[in-house]
């Protein structure tokens, strides 16, 4: 694989891509991962509601270019059309993000690691008073890759052999965090309301005392710094604030060296080891992979030309987080 000039007399820019992949990780994946069984019984557990009136839908309306936004009849969304129509952005993918959400909220691993992500970027281990007196909201920002590490290169590179066809898996770019400490945006109503819903809900199971906030999750586009996304209460249990508390470090064998790495417990290690996990299903068991769409595709290639895009920089904070783009950057 190779860039530079067009010039055949210039010096061409050779880059070799070195990937490996330890060969215990099937072992170890199948040793964590959840089976396709359980998330198939429990999606069945995340609903949805109406944009406009909030009611709990069984057979939804979605908008038909974003499939991000739901409603119960036509005349919710006639009312609803002048808010949603200035957010609302084409998307390929005929689910939009709903079936990918459905399957990360459902997947305890990959939902805990990521609920650890949360605790850290929030700062609930800071302010007693975030999830209780005070609402949070963590956006998530969700991509598409390639599952074969040389195709995403490929892309990258904007090399002209990458296939036109080619699988994707789910990959976390970022969390980001909006509370009433460090923003000087108010929250929305509809979502303040849903936060204190959600605060009242948890009080009266039981649950007073673990902090409880908001999840956004987004979907990148190239042509958008903000692309769709969705909303959901985000209820964090006691067991998990008192594993962010403890801090024990993240472990992981490294494939090229065999070595045991260790990472300290932060968001960053979160998203990295629930990135590997991902790209460790093969078989698609955690039902998160899916063709990747021209928009998925663009969103790498824009990256490789550096462009200053929202999506871009993501992607290109994420390389230089995580071990695995190293050779990359």
């Amino acid at each position: 694989m190779s860039t530079g000039s067009s010039d055949p007399s210039a010096t061409q820019n050779v880059v070799r891509v070195v990937h490996a992949t330890h060969p215990d990780r099937d072992t170890f994946f199948h040793a964590t991962a959840v089976s396709s069984e359980f998330l198939k019984a429990n999606q069945k557990y995340v609903g949805v509601k109406c944009t406009q009136c909030q009611t709990i839908l069984d057979k939804p309306l979605k908008c038909a270019k974003c499939k991000s936004v739901w409603y119960c009849s036509k005349e919710c969304q006639k009312k609803n059309g002048s808010k949603h129509k200035p957010t609302c952005h084409e998307d390929e993918r005929s689910s939009g993000l709903l079936k990918l959400v459905r399957m990360i909220v459902t997947n305890p691993v990959i939902f805990g690691y990521l609920k650890l992500g949360v605790i850290f970027v929030c700062g609930l281990l800071d302010d007693p008073q975030i999830g209780f007196d005070a609402p949070f909201l963590a956006r998530v920002e969700i991509a598409i890759e390639p599952s074969d590490f040389l195709d995403f290169a490929g892309l990258y590179f904007n090399d002209k052999t990458a296939g036109e066809k080619l699988q994707g898996m789910v990959q976390l770019n970022a969390i980001t965090a909006w509370n009433n400490h460090s923003m000087q945006t108010p929250l929305a109503p509809k979502r303040l309301s849903t936060w204190h819903e959600a605060r009242a809900r948890c009080n009266a199971e039981g649950f007073a005392k673990d902090p409880v906030g908001l999840i956004e999750f987004a979907g990148c586009s190239p042509a958008h710094d903000r692309g769709n996304s969705m909303t959901a209460e985000l209820h964090i249990p006691a067991i998990m604030l008192a594993i962010a508390r403890r801090r024990e470090p993240l472990e992981y064998l490294s494939a090229i060296t065999g070595a045991l790495v260790k990472q300290p417990l932060n968001a960053v290690a979160c998203l990295e080891h629930v990135n590997l996990h991902i790209r460790a299903d093969k078989q698609n068991q955690l039902r998160l992979r899916a063709e990747m769409t021209e928009q998925d595709k663009e969103t790498i290639r824009a990256a490789g030309r550096n462009e200053d895009a929202l999506p871009s920089r993501l992607l290109k904070e994420k390389m230089r987080r995580e071990h695995l783009y190293a050779n990359l950057v």
